[in-house]
């Protein structure tokens, strides 16, 4: 299971100054040395160097685009299968309602509690509508990680109406859920950890110097 407090996500995408599974591995490393209880990573290889660096427990996705479909957060079982040989605690899959590029979410789940009954599930998911189905299907977490990001949620934030969507959430659910997305300062992770989420993930205020710089320049820019 993993520890209540805070995940810090790992990730750099190939067209990022720090894309390496090296850098990512120090940037664990830095997020362990200052309190971190997890990690949230992208791809087998940066997931087998952090944990080389680290002992934390590691939410594991692989993100990769395919046709005719917006999933691309573990969207398959070949992305299942680099997962669990990594040796990842935790997979977080696409839960939303999304056209899929080939399995159901039903199947993905149950292809790992075949095959990897030890490891535990995480639902991204957008929509209320969306956790309430997660919950049913049995995934050990429910993530905030989507809402804002799919096509019918966009412009979206998880904190706006006072974290009413998270609320929302933690009120219909019995799954453990996880606060993700838009959370971008340390009193609104203290404020997403009163509300009752077991855990929450934090990325780009921690790990994405690039866009933590942006938001510097921007102020004198608007």
């Amino acid at each position: 299971m993993l520890p209540q407090g805070l995940i810090v996500s790992c990730q750099a995408l190939p067209d990022e100054p720090l894309h390496s599974s090296f850098i990512m591995s120090k940037m664990a490393l830095a997020a362990y040395e200052g309190g971190a209880v997890g990690i949230r990573a992208n791809s087998k290889e940066d997931i087998i160097a952090i944990k080389q660096e680290v002992d934390l427990p590691v939410i594991g996705i692989v993100k990769r685009d395919y046709n005719h479909s917006d999933v691309f957060i573990t969207a398959t079982s070949k992305e299942i299968d680099e997962l669990i040989e990594s040796q990842c605690e935790v997979i977080a899959l696409d839960a939303t309602k999304q056209t899929r590029p080939k399995e159901s979410l039903q199947s993905l789940v149950s292809y790992v509690r075949e095959k990897a009954p030890h490891i535990e599930l995480m639902a991204d998911i957008s929509t209320l509508d969306e956790a309430i189905n997660a919950d049913k299907l049995g995934f050990d977490y429910i993530g905030t990680t989507l809402h804002g990001y799919t096509s019918y949620t966009k412009g979206h934030l998880l904190y706006e109406n006072n974290f009413q969507f998270l609320k929302d959430v933690l009120t219909h659910i019995d799954s453990k859920v996880i606060a993700e997305g838009n959370v971008i300062t340390p009193d609104m992770f203290k404020t997403v950890t009163e509300l009752g989420v077991h855990c929450t993930v934090v990325g780009g205020a921690i790990t994405r110097p690039k866009d933590i710089t942006k938001r510097f320049i921007d102020v004198l820019n608007t």
